[in-house]
């Protein structure tokens, strides 16, 4: 199943694993890589000497190419770049920004740049400023999707820009891999469906949850963190969506999240005089911080958040990273096979289904 995707990248299968903030850490992301897919390393709760540490740990255990997450809206965006300059990271994932200059800079070492993005407007920007692809995040995706759904979102931005697609937001197997594929992307990210693999760190309770939770088992509002997210059905959750947290407890709660992060009060005071438009939005953020480590770390169920997407209805065990992708491939194959045997015209001429091919 050879796409854009995997000649850009060199990887065996069209799937990612999406860069999970405390969730994609070194080991998943060595699992993803080895067993053909491209694994992206979270960067967003680490500090930039964290970040490289978790990169040499993967390039001790794999040889294969593997990404990295850049979030722009965190404290440490500008010291993690310069970082995976240095450390010559193979495929680098950008996402809520872009930054042309830097996009070059790692095109000059032969790196690799995906743009996340949710919009037209975004996806051209990602293509003017010199990505190499796109992954595209519909309404379905946990945490930070679109007001869109990855079923219009996809085939609407396929007509709009002419880089590869990497699809996010309700694909979880192989029907997925297809339906994307028929769609116009060039490869899948599955968020949830390896953040309830066995070597994701979502604690246990978490992983139970979802594994026993419907599709309709969310709630997506810009109260959880300033920016419209998705997250588990829970007690929390549920207050949160009801009420937001004040300004003032925001900031607080924010404080201690930048001391768990080693975050230099001077550089938190600096981001609130630079960019007070933000301030409201990353106040929260940093709160969310709190509840997402009850969550994901601690399993909290009560009292925790756990960003989570709606494809958690479709994720039935927990496996292994490995397993996950050979479940997904053979589908995929299984699916492609029926629909292009039920899909006659003529004289009985099979009409033979593959994936939108488009030129640069």
């Amino acid at each position: 199943m050879k796409t854009r995707i995997t000649e850009l990248f060199g990887i065996e299968h069209p799937i990612v694993s999406s860069g999970m903030s405390k969730v994609a850490i070194p080991e998943l992301v060595i699992a993803v890589c080895e067993a053909g897919g491209l694994g992206i390393l979270a960067s967003a709760s680490l500090t930039p000497d964290e970040a490289r540490a978790s990169i040499r740990r993967i390039r001790e255990k794999t040889s294969r190419p593997f990404g990295i997450n850049i979030t722009m809206k965190t404290p440490f965006a500008a010291d993690m770049c310069r970082m995976v300059l240095e450390e010559k990271v193979p495929v680098v994932n950008m996402s809520l920004g872009r930054d042309a200059r830097f996009f070059a800079a790692v095109h000059a070492y032969g790196g690799k740049v995906v743009n996340t993005v949710t919009t037209e407007k975004h996806a051209k920007a990602g293509q003017a400023a010199g990505a190499d692809a796109l992954i595209v995040t519909g309404h379905e995706a946990a945490a930070h999707g679109g007001a869109v759904t990855s079923l219009t979102l996809i085939p609407f931005l396929r007509d709009a820009v002419d880089l590869p697609i990497i699809a996010a937001g309700g694909f979880a197997d192989g029907r997925g891999l297809v339906a994307a594929l028929a769609l116009g992307a060039d490869a899948i990210a599955m968020g949830t469906r390896f953040a309830t693999s066995l070597e994701s760190p979502l604690h246990q309770n978490i992983k139970h949850a979802a594994v026993g939770n419907s599709v309709a088992d969310t709630l997506y509002s810009v109260n959880f963190d300033g920016l419209p997210c998705r997250v588990m059905d829970g007690p929390e959750a549920r207050r949160q969506f009801k009420r937001p947290m004040t300004l003032v407890k925001a900031c607080m709660k924010a404080l201690i999240v930048s001391r768990w992060m080693k975050v230099p009060l001077s550089k938190v005071l600096r981001m609130i005089w630079e960019e007070p438009g933000e301030f409201r939005m990353r106040a929260h953020w940093g709160a969310f911080g709190i509840q997402a480590r009850r969550g994901i770390e601690q399993g909290d169920l009560e009292h925790g958040i756990s960003p989570i997407g709606q494809s958690q209805g479709l994720v039935q065990e927990v496996l292994p990273a490995a397993q996950i992708i050979r479940n997904v491939v053979q589908q995929a194959e299984e699916v492609r096979a029926r629909v292009n045997a039920s899909m006659t015209a003529g004289q009985g001429e099979t009409v033979v289904l593959r994936p939108v091919s488009h030129s640069a």
